[in-house]
């Protein structure tokens, strides 16, 4: 609503200040005691609430009322009237939270002030929730590879529900992308997303930051998990939580309630948790860094996010997916993709995984300065593997082996980048490397290669590795 609610046990009072306003072209409510008040936010909270201290006949008084709107209704500015005031009572107000205090009688020019400025700071308040809202995050899920596939499978049975999810996955991978996925086909795409860093708040801070604080000289201050009500709240590299928060969110995630830091009030909020994590939380819980209580209540559905090297057919759409974003977002050049720079971004190591990929691209446009497609020679290269004039150069262990021994490691490791690059699919990759598919297939056997299931994906390894690195 963009109207003032004027609460005051004298009718004349109300209706004086009524119909200054509404000279002034603002729509007005009325209400005479506590009741009628709450009954008024209960039917839409407005965008103002000017609140007489005193009330008669009224189950709470003006400093009780105060506190109700500062916990339910924490956007709605109130500014304070009182024909008792004194220094003690607006220190009081403002540190409930008050906007402004003003004594009777009041000078109208001095209230059209205080108003004007309250609901300009309301106006901001409602836009700020809005963008909140709204969020800018990407949500965009790219790919079509199998892992990929897979994913997005499991994300779409849990976006209709409730449920606490837990996601993993390597940095850079794109978990929060996969966390606001979630949100934004959900019912509660249209309620706030707020994401907490475990990982870049400062330990002490952290009760602060997310249950919100009053008493202060500020007043109420809404903490993270307040702006989240109704929608979800993400709690990214959640493993870096400290030990001392972890038993009080375990508690939030119970009773969906909680008190700020100097408070005494209980806050009641409906909240979707989503977390994420590259750490492994069942070590972290043997080297009691984690509350397995904890642990198993965000874990109720675990999703992993696979990492770039286990969805490389997806490298060329995600580039490409940049390559128009930061067009659209920087003005950058508009760049195509040739076959070769395709096949090095997806034989090339991702540590960073997705992440990387759009910090390489984004370079690439800025000091590629042209509109050219972009070829291999523009990739920055992960070792000097290839002088000017075209020649190899050997790593120190291929070097040092015989031809036909160094042959075949590198026939075993080239064959092993050609079909991880291609997903798996051995009839891709021999029409890529130009061999028969039968002959490709005696190669593989004899160089000990296979192929088997990862992430929703086929992926090759040489024949028994898992097992000796077990028992390395």
């Amino acid at each position: 609503m963009s109207d003032i609610l004027i609460v005051d046990d004298e009718r004349d009072i109300r209706e004086l200040v009524s119909d200054i306003l509404e000279d002034e072209s603002y729509a007005t409510r009325k209400a005479a005691n506590s009741e009628e008040c709450m009954a008024a936010f209960e039917d839409a909270p407005p965008a103002l609430l000017i609140l007489d201290i005193w009330l008669k006949d009224s189950q709470m008084d003006g400093i009780d009322i105060l506190k109700t709107v500062k916990r339910d209704y924490p956007e709605v500015p109130v500014v304070i009237i009182s024909g008792h005031g004194n220094i003690e009572i607006a220190v009081a107000a403002i540190k409930q939270g008050a906007y402004d205090f003003i004594e009777k009688p009041f000078n109208i020019d001095q209230l059209m002030v205080v108003i004007r400025r309250a609901m300009e700071t309301s106006r901001l308040r409602r836009e700020n929730t809005d963008l909140r809202r709204k969020d800018v995050g990407a949500t965009d899920m790219v790919g079509t590879s199998p892992a990929f596939r897979a994913l997005t499978s499991q994300l779409d049975k849990v976006t209709k529900s409730n449920g606490r999810v837990m996601l993993t996955g390597p940095a850079g991978s794109g978990k929060e992308v996969a966390a606001r996925y979630i949100h934004a086909n959900s019912n509660r795409a249209s309620a706030p997303f707020i994401t907490v860093n475990c990982a870049s708040i400062e330990p002490e801070r952290m009760e602060d930051v997310l249950f919100g604080r009053e008493g202060s000289e500020r007043g109420v201050e809404p903490g993270l998990l307040e702006q989240a009500d109704g929608g979800v709240i993400f709690f990214d590299e959640v493993a870096d939580m400290p030990s001392g928060t972890q038993s009080k969110i375990l508690r939030v995630l119970v009773d969906q309630q909680f008190v700020r830091v100097g408070g005494t009030d209980k806050v009641k909020v409906d909240l979707r948790v989503v977390s994420a994590t590259n750490r492994d939380l069942e070590q972290e819980i043997k080297d009691g860094n984690f509350r397995q209580e904890l642990y198993h209540r965000l874990n109720v559905v675990p999703i992993c996010v696979p990492s770039l090297a286990d969805r490389r057919e997806d490298i060329p759409l995600l580039a490409e997916y940049f390559i128009e974003g930061f067009n659209q977002s920087q003005g950058l050049p508009l760049r195509e993709l040739s076959e070769d720079a395709v096949a090095l971004m997806q034989t090339m190591t991702w540590p960073g995984n997705v992440r990387q990929l759009k910090n390489l691209v984004e370079r690439v446009l800025i000091l590629g300065d042209t509109t050219d497609p972009i070829q291999a020679k523009d990739l920055p290269s992960e070792e000097e593997k290839v002088e000017t004039e075209g020649r190899v150069v050997l790593s120190g262990a291929l070097a040092t082996l015989p031809l036909r021994e160094a042959r075949e490691a590198f026939e075993r490791e080239y064959l092993l980048t050609q079909i991880n690059r291609f997903g798996g699919n051995i009839s891709r990759t021999a029409s890529f490397v130009g061999m028969e598919r039968s002959a490709l297939h005696r190669k593989l056997k004899s160089l000990g290669v296979v192929t088997s299931n990862k992430a929703g994906a086929r992926v090759a390894r040489v024949e028994n590795e898992e097992e000796t690195e077990e028992t390395a």
